[in-house]
């Protein structure tokens, strides 16, 4: 009782007249210490959990913006190949005057990795009209032609396979030849040429038009090599293929007269 007493004696005296303020800033600063040490596991406590928060949010932080990142490159990949591919279909396009007046895109699902063949299949079939013997070329030069049609995809022999010829001409001097596949993706061969004609390297050769198959004047090639061999009577002439063989992944169907034009099996090489 006597403490209450003298307890509320004091709370009046500083209440009026603060005569104990020094007396109570003293004892806090006597006191401090006991508090810091008794609040500071709260106060590390509070600190930990709050790094933790901090750094679980940067962790998610860091989380999505890797994944942003990792769709936006994907996404930049996505529209160069598209722009590619655009630039692959313009040029296609651009080029399809010079084949006739009706043409199809196709794209190539596969291509044959037997050697002794060279063939790619397409996604285009008899849904679409196409025929066997029906020409395919790309932007750059003559392909090869179907071989094989089913209802949704097609077989096409390209120029180069061995068992595939093709008549041409030297766009400059105009000497006619048949281009034979060498077996190869990067020449075929001029057959039939005498050794006297006038074939230099890096001559043009176009088809000629005359099996009423492939559209004339379209390019096939760049005469690569010229080579006579003794005793022979004709030639050794290596046309290197103006078109992407085996590489391009999309190609051009061509109609050169009419769809209604059905052409014969396929023209093939009639001597090695």
């Amino acid at each position: 009782m006597a403490c209450l007493i003298l307890s509320f004696l004091l709370i009046s005296i500083d209440h009026r007249h603060q005569n104990l303020s020094a007396l109570r800033a003293a004892l806090s600063m006597a006191v401090y210490p006991v508090q810091y040490i008794v609040t500071l596991p709260v106060r590390l406590v509070d600190a930990t959990a709050g790094n933790l928060r901090s750094r679980d949010a940067l962790q998610e932080d860091n989380d999505a913006l890797r994944a942003e990142n990792l769709m936006l490159r994907a996404r930049t990949q996505r529209y160069a190949a598209l722009e590619q591919e655009n630039r692959r279909l313009r040029e296609l396009l651009d080029s399809s005057p010079v084949l006739g007046e009706e043409v199809v895109v196709a794209n190539v699902l596969a291509v044959d990795s037997n050697p002794a063949a060279r063939q790619i299949v397409i996604n285009k079939g008899s849904r679409h009209h196409i025929y066997v013997g029906q020409p395919i070329a790309d932007a750059q030069g003559v392909l090869g032609q179907v071989t094989q049609v089913g209802p949704f995809s097609s077989t096409a022999m390209l120029i180069s396979d061995a068992r595939h010829a093709l008549p041409v001409q030297v766009n400059r001097t105009g000497l006619r030849a048949i281009a034979v596949g060498a077996g190869e993706s990067d020449s075929l061969l001029l057959s039939f040429v005498p050794t006297n004609a006038d074939v230099a390297i890096g001559d043009l050769v176009v088809s000629s038009g005359l099996d009423k198959r492939f559209p004339a004047g379209y390019p096939v090639g760049k005469v690569q090599d010229v080579s006579v061999v003794p005793g022979e009577p004709f030639s050794r002439i290596v046309v290197e293929p103006a078109a992407q063989l085996g590489r391009s992944r999309e190609v051009l169907l061509v109609w050169p007269q009419s769809k209604a034009q059905a052409a014969a099996p396929p023209m093939t090489a009639t001597t090695p």
